[in-house]
């Protein structure tokens, strides 16, 4: 195999694939990168059993091809030496006993490499119904919810996004047990079989790095794995096994206490209640309601803090609630509208954020005690 190809194109791709490889492989070959070059162009694929990410340079884009052939070149130190070739071309040749040639100018690296023919041969399969979406929509509905997946291996289903597809309705939902994200977008087309399924969390955040613009995203749903189509990449993850917990009923549909307030100046405020609180204090805040008028506070070692908003207010009671700052501000991220609502039923219940423009998104907090 040798050929010559553009630097920043292959640093690109490779970039791509290279999200799929995890330091934690046992397995000495799934280090690697695989590159078979044939009359389609180039394929590149890397793997960690869990994830598998390929993408094409078609033949055309490439430079020049001498010959065909495949290899599975170590990801080790690869990104910085195609990176740092002092040169815009760069040729690859494999030469006989398992290496590969990388040179650009008067730079140039000879590594040593894997048998390609015991690389594992995973089959890329398609649904006759695959959902279509534009990838900067599915891009926003990542950035809503997957912050809020657990970070513990104790409960592995949290570790993951559930999504949900009901005719041509998309839920997706995210949570940790503390908090709670959810996003619903309607579909051009309806599917005719229910949806359920979970994805690993950490496959969703590399491929939310691979989704760049507002191109068709491609997804095909199986009992075990999905798979996305994008542009030149196809990005296959397997599921998580097992059924997510039902949270329908964990968000009230009817709320005591409704307040509407500017998010710029409530997330502010959030901000800086949280610049005396640090994570052995648990980050929390107190927010107090009296007469249409809101109090957000914090106490610490070094002081304390009080700040007064003006809200819009369905009660004249006095209400009082402590929360997670690092919780509160990770979901206002998710609002882009100017006023949001925030809808509370005690002390001990789920503050629900909403937006005043958009029903789809819904982020929940539970509140924490602070006696």
């Amino acid at each position: 195999m040798k050929f010559t190809i553009d630097k920043n194109l292959i640093l690109e791709n490779i970039v791509n694939v290279c999200r799929a490889i995890s330091s934690k492989n046992i397995i000495p070959i799934l280090n690697g990168i695989k590159l078979e070059l044939n009359e389609d162009g180039l394929l590149l694929t890397a793997s960690d059993s869990d994830l598998l990410i390929k993408s094409l340079i078609k033949k055309e884009d490439i430079d020049s091809v001498d010959s065909f052939g495949n290899i599975v070149v170590s990801s080790d130190r690869l990104i910085d030496i195609i990176r740092n070739m002092p040169e815009d071309k760069i040729e690859f040749e494999v030469l006989e006993g398992l290496k590969i040639n990388i040179s650009s100018g008067n730079s140039k690296y000879n590594l040593n490499c894997y048998d390609p023919s015991e690389y594992p041969n995973v089959k890329i399969e398609e649904n006759k119904n695959p959902i279509v979406i534009k990838s900067d929509v599915f891009k926003t509905i990542i950035s809503q919810t997957v912050f809020a997946i657990s970070t513990q291996e104790l409960r592995p289903l949290l570790t993951g996004i559930n999504i949900k597809i009901i005719g041509d309705i998309l839920e997706c939902i995210a949570t940790d047990s503390y908090r709670l994200a959810k996003k619903t977008i309607k579909l051009d087309n309806a599917i005719s079989e229910d949806i359920n399924i979970v994805v690993p969390g950490k496959n969703v955040l590399e491929l939310d790095k691979i989704l760049t613009d507002d191109e068709d995203l491609t997804i095909h749903i199986f009992n075990n794995k999905i798979i996305f189509n994008y542009k030149n990449i196809t990005f296959q993850s397997n599921l998580l096994a097992g059924t997510y917990p039902n949270t329908t009923n964990l968000i009230p549909s009817e709320f005591n206490i409704m307040l509407n307030t500017n998010l710029k100046d409530y997330n502010s405020a959030v901000v800086r209640a949280a610049l005396l609180t640090n994570s052995r204090d648990k980050n929390i805040i107190k927010m107090h309601l009296a007469n249409n008028s809101l109090n957000i506070s914090s106490i610490a070692e070094q002081g304390s803090s009080n700040e007064q908003l003006s809200v819009e207010s369905n009660t004249n009671e006095e209400f009082d609630i402590s929360f997670s700052a690092r919780y509160m501000l990770e979901a206002l991220k998710t609002f882009k509208d100017e006023e949001i609502l925030i809808l509370l039923n005690g002390d001990t219940k789920p503050i629900v954020i909403k937006s005043t423009e958009d029903e789809s998104l819904i982020q929940l907090i539970l509140p924490i005690k602070t006696y």
